[in-house]
């Protein structure tokens, strides 16, 4: 079974929830190794980033009418999204620690674990 075939059968097969929280598992990851070898520059930037990107997109999914999440819990993502993307940059320009954005992945890890 080739690689893609196997990715192909994993999207067809995995609860949504469990996709969300394996994303969460493997950007948080990069955060705490980012954090734990005290990596500057690229590594930190890419990890910072891939958290930016997966909350912005998590973002535009709540602002799509078709989202089936209350009104309160979209715009509370939206929120949570708008601060990570703000102390992004905090963490990327002035040194900020990691802890506050690792703390938040892992909160809302633990609503899709619940909630699974």
């Amino acid at each position: 079974m080739t690689l893609k075939a196997y990715r192909d059968t994993q999207r067809v097969t995995e609860d949504p929830r469990a996709t969300e929280y394996r994303l969460f598992g493997q950007v948080t990851g990069a955060l705490i190794n980012a954090q734990k070898s005290g990596m500057n520059g690229g590594p930190l930037a890419e990890a910072v980033d891939w958290n930016r990107t997966l909350w912005r997109t998590l973002a535009a999914d709540c602002m799509d009418d078709r989202n089936s999440l209350t009104h309160d819990v979209r715009a509370k993502i939206v929120s949570l999204s708008l601060w990570v993307s703000k102390y992004s940059k905090e963490v990327t320009r002035k040194g900020a620690p990691l802890d506050p954005l690792i703390e938040v992945n892992r909160t809302i890890m633990q609503g899709l674990q619940g909630a699974a």
